[in-house]
């Protein structure tokens, strides 16, 4: 078997005693370890991560420690991703994904300064974009999004404003184009803004039997799968680079969104967004 008979005869030994059960692989980690980081040591690491926000370098000095040993201790509390944290609280944040495509959606809008005709401060860097008082500025676009919580699949569009018919009828659209990629939508989550919260809106999910998910007052974290792709979006489509005008920044939406959900990698799913949905047609010839 290409073992050592020590080995051999552990495993033997491990079926006499306990039977079948005996040979499942188990943890390797010792029941005890009497060198670990005292409990009382490790509640102060702990602390100065929360109350601070310090790094093993800072809280090994204040404490007369290694840094090593800090960050271990950190580790085995899961506190050693300071983006891991809830900054004002120091509580870890809780992560959480849905099973299976469209079972939840977030949905959200991202308010964005229009780019006036022929460029906007980056293609001249002397103009003066704000309005006068006998002409107004170019205003904002509001780009209503809607992301799937369990395959990261993304919906948007660019409207002109966050009323309450606007957002029920972008959210009707979301849920057929979600449909056209076999996947039924049981429930959306927003925040608590007007428009969400207004009878419209209301009924308009009711009549298509989907629930309502309203996330607590300013913790938008709840909602981060599309607050986190709002951030993407701005980053890889609205300021990657300069634009002539408004309308050439929108032409440039469809080809981008296409790019997130076919082909760029999700860091999060370790694939492109259509790789996990598992509902479309062809999957089951």
């Amino acid at each position: 078997m290409g073992v050592s008979r020590t080995t051999a005869y552990r495993w033997w030994n491990r079926y006499v005693t306990e039977g079948e059960a005996g040979l499942y692989d188990r943890s390797s980690r010792p029941l005890s370890c009497p060198h670990q980081t005292p409990a009382q040591l490790e509640e102060l690491i702990v602390g100065l991560r929360r109350d601070e926000k310090l790094g093993p370098a800072r809280i090994g000095l204040r404490l007369g420690i290694p840094a090593s040993t800090v960050w271990r201790v950190l580790y085995r509390h899961g506190l050693n991703r300071l983006s891991w944290m809830d900054r004002p609280t120091g509580r870890v944040i809780r992560r959480y994904e849905k099973s299976k495509p469209g079972e939840l959606i977030h949905i959200d809008i991202k308010k964005l300064g229009r780019i006036p005709q022929g460029g906007g401060r980056r293609f001249h860097p002397t103009k003066r974009q704000g309005g006068t008082r006998t002409s107004p500025g170019p205003g904002y676009g509001r780009i209503h999004a809607a992301v799937d919580d369990h395959t990261r699949l993304a919906y948007l569009e660019v409207l002109d404003d966050e009323k309450a018919v606007t957002a029920a009828g972008f959210t009707q659209r979301a849920i057929a184009w979600f449909a056209d990629y076999g996947v039924n939508v049981e429930a959306v989550m927003t925040d608590n803004g007007s428009c969400y919260t207004s009878h419209l809106y209301g009924d308009t999910l009711a009549a298509n039997s989907i629930g309502h998910v309203r996330i607590t007052p300013r913790r938008p974290q709840t909602n981060g799968k599309v607050e986190r792709f709002n951030r993407t979006l701005c980053d890889e489509w609205a300021y990657v680079r300069v634009y002539n005008s408004e309308q050439e920044r929108i032409d440039a939406l469809a080809d981008w969104l296409h790019i997130y959900n076919h082909h760029r990698n999700h860091t999060a799913i370790g694939g492109p967004p259509i790789s996990r949905v598992t509902n479309l047609p062809e999957h089951h010839n």
